[in-house]
């Protein structure tokens, strides 16, 4: 794809108004492997509140710009997250600051409970009774993670270890979530259950950065859109708008 699309959305300014300073910023982002480049110069922005969805085909460097991100891989350019530099912060300080990432794969202490899990997502918290009481949400929210707290996450299936990873992130508090691929390889209705979750946190005004090989599903769920096409950003927008676009049905609605 080389079209491109004016990027709108919450760090826009408009008339008369001042726009609110983005979650994240990454400008010319750049990951190489070795001698391979791949991502070749990301630029992307989450104002407060926004669920951004990051679609593309697989290899484009979604997973790679994340990680990227999240400190767990070294890069060029310019990464800002609430307004400072990530540049040499480690991932561990990150997610204290509450930058929060559910992997691809999911990512669980398999040998431990579906309730130490979920307490390992408090672990940079010190507020007891919060705690509690977000533990008892998280439970109320994925109803099959109480009946199974006490057993080893490894014994879940794939769609009760995805449900337990997005808890596990959510009992972190996050003020910046990034989900990587959270419907692969899941039933029909456990990926509805899911974007139910990714929607309702959303809702409450939790900044999302959504990587989904669902499109469809993405650009539905998402505010603005970026579409990332061999390292490179060849589209951006707003979702509604993108999900309509000719190029984007093509490549990646099957149209």
């Amino acid at each position: 794809m080389s079209a491109s699309v004016t990027i709108t959305g919450a760090a826009s300014m408009a008339a008369g108004t001042v726009a609110a300073a983005p979650i994240l910023r990454v400008q010319g982002l750049r990951v190489a492997y070795g001698g391979i480049q791949a991502v070749k110069g990301v630029d992307l922005d989450i104002g407060p509140g926004e669920l951004i969805a990051l679609i593309g085909a697989n290899g484009a460097g979604k997973t790679t710009s994340l990680r990227a991100i999240t400190g767990s891989l070294p890069w060029a350019g310019s990464i800002e997250y609430l307004g400072v530099s990530t540049r040499g912060v480690a991932s561990h300080e990150l997610l204290r600051k509450g930058l929060v990432m559910v992997p691809e794969g999911r990512g669980i202490f398999t040998r431990m409970t579906v309730a130490e899990n979920l307490l390992m997502g408090a672990y940079a918290r010190d507020d007891k009774a919060e705690i509690a009481r977000d533990l008892a949400i998280q439970y109320d929210t994925f109803p099959r993670l109480r009946e199974r707290a006490a057993q080893l996450a490894g014994n879940l299936s794939g769609g009760e270890q995805q449900m337990l990873a997005m808890a596990r992130a959510l009992m972190s508090r996050p003020r910046l979530l990034l989900l990587d691929e959270p419907s692969m390889g899941l039933s029909p209705i456990m990926v509805d259950k899911i974007f139910d979750v990714i929607r309702a946190a959303s809702g409450r005004g939790i900044p999302i950065l959504l990587v989904e090989q669902n499109a469809l599903l993405a650009l539905e769920a998402a505010h603005r859109a970026y579409v990332l096409d061999s390292g490179t950003i060849t589209l951006a927008g707003k979702a509604q708008v993108l999900l309509h676009d000719p190029k984007v049905r093509e490549a990646y609605l099957g149209e």
